[in-house]
């Protein structure tokens, strides 16, 4: 298996913390990482029926036999087994005794927040990005390939036709996180509910008109997309509006977090079919504002980012936020710049410039081509170079 990027980060909070908990999505590779980073330690999945009963049934036996600390492995299948941990690690507060992982849901956020604060640090493991993709030797090297093989780790590692895996992936997702989640009587409607989701994928969200294209309500719209949320397959785009006096559309974006499940919900069967899909624009954006949220959360930063868009039209793709700067990015799937493409973040630029909390607003366009330009003042980036920091 490759090197993960976060892998240092995980270091880092191992030495500051008794306990390091890692989420993410099913399959993002977590279990894979922490094995490697901690050969040393005993490894314990609570995924086993025989096991996650010991744990729930006395969990004080069930620590007192890992007092030297140990990976625990879908923590959130025992979840009161974290109240016994707090007492454990106030006891022997050692760096780095425990490591954690589960994949996000509620349970488990609710029962870190409540039993660990203070105790452990939180990383968030997504998919791969480009970046990580690339040391695989049968990576893929266009833009479109890219889009649609996706990040899932085991697709390239294992060298899976994406759509065969993906599906199966999405078929797992739903059979066994979502009847957890939620009291779904039929399963099926929430299958059609993702799938309007990855057609709406880099758009506004609208609720009432997504529940009403779905035949359900607002509010079970509402709980479903929580849900795809939480699970991190989709990542809301709140909207930017901070110190700029004109009518704002505030409504979120909705971009999944990765692109080939995006393809596959979407019936997208080969990169050549992304070509002339009509969302292949949408696809792209989703695809870039992922990986920046990626490179970010593998540098153990919460990712400060927004959309821009007023009532008339005027919109920038991403906004981030920088300490005292922001950058502006433009998101065009085309080979070719055109100088449409910056008018609108100039624009936008000399809106903010007068709010004090910034010192300098830095523009870039993120594009599907391959040469990089530069400027004092706007920045031309290809896809294949995304870097979540300024250059």
């Amino acid at each position: 298996m490759i090197d993960r990027n976060i892998e240092s980060k995980l270091l880092e909070y191992a030495s500051y913390y008794p306990v390091v908990t890692v989420t993410g999505p099913r399959q993002s590779g977590k279990t894979t990482l922490c094995k490697k980073v901690f050969p040393d330690k005993r490894y314990i999945s609570l995924e086993t029926i025989a096991t996650r009963d010991y744990a729930r049934e006395d969990p004080h036996g069930f620590l007192e036999e890992y007092r030297q600390g140990a990976i625990l492995d879908e923590i959130q299948q025992a979840p009161q087994l974290l109240s016994y941990l707090q007492t454990d690690v106030d006891e022997n507060p050692v760096p780095g005794r425990f490591i954690l992982t589960g994949s996000q849901h509620f349970a488990l956020s609710a029962s870190i927040a409540q039993s660990m604060a203070g105790r452990t640090g939180i990383l968030h493991l997504l998919p791969l990005s480009f970046d990580e993709i690339r040391r695989f030797p049968s990576a893929p090297d266009a833009l479109l390939e890219a889009m649609w093989t996706g990040g899932y780790p085991r697709i390239l590692d294992q060298q899976i036709p994406p759509q065969i895996w993906l599906e199966d992936y999405l078929t797992t997702y739903v059979q066994r996180d979502v009847r957890q989640l939620l009291n779904v009587g039929d399963l099926s409607a929430f299958v059609s509910f993702v799938r309007l989701c990855a057609g709406r994928t880099g758009q506004i969200l609208n609720l009432s008109t997504l529940g009403a294209d779905c035949g359900i309500s607002h509010n079970t719209a509402r709980a479903w997309l929580s849900v795809l949320e939480t699970s991190f397959l989709i990542w809301r785009l709140p909207a930017w509006h901070t110190g700029i006096r004109k009518q704002i559309v505030k409504s979120p974006k909705i971009h999944f977090l990765d692109s080939g499940l995006v393809c596959c919900l979407l019936g997208i069967q080969t990169p050549e079919q992304l070509r002339h899909h009509p969302l292949r624009g949408a696809i792209f954006e989703s695809w870039a504002v992922s990986e920046v949220v990626k490179q970010r959360m593998q540098a153990g930063m919460q990712p400060r980012l927004f959309h821009f868009r007023d009532s008339r039209g005027l919109e920038v793709d991403l906004v981030e936020e920088d300490g005292d700067q922001l950058i502006l990015t433009e998101l065009k799937s085309g080979q070719t710049i055109t100088g449409q493409f910056f008018a609108p973040l100039e624009k936008v630029a000399s809106l903010i410039l007068p709010d004090p909390r910034f010192s300098r607003v830095q523009t870039r366009v993120i594009y599907g081509g391959e040469e990089a330009r530069a400027s004092a003042s706007m920045a031309v980036v290809p896809w294949r170079d995304i870097k979540y920091r300024k250059e």
